[in-house]
């Protein structure tokens, strides 16, 4: 996907990765467990997104993110599990 603007939101203990275009958002949402590990929830890509790589880039945010910070991903989500299978170079971010 060329460059897109990747917001992070977080209220509390919930937290979400969001692309919008067209009135429309593709998210990835989590739950914060503690300072060092975050549970990915569910990843949602409208119509308006699929085939432009929407999901792989909130995902990708999402690895970055954790390894800049520090804490783990714990992936409960299947679009964000799928994706960790197939980039074995990001087993440093997730806890398995």
């Amino acid at each position: 996907m060329a460059e897109v603007e990747i917001t992070r939101e977080v209220s509390g203990s919930k937290g979400r990765y969001v692309i919008r275009q067209g009135g429309e958002e593709a998210e990835l949402t989590y739950s914060i467990t503690s300072p060092v590990l975050v549970i990915a929830d569910h990843t949602a890509v409208p119509d308006i997104f699929r085939g432009a790589g929407a999901g792989l880039a909130l995902v990708t945010r999402l690895v970055e993110d954790a390894r800049a910070e520090g804490f783990r991903i714990m992936s409960l989500c299947p679009f964000v599990n799928a994706q960790r299978k197939k980039h074995p170079d990001w087993a440093d971010a997730f806890s398995v």
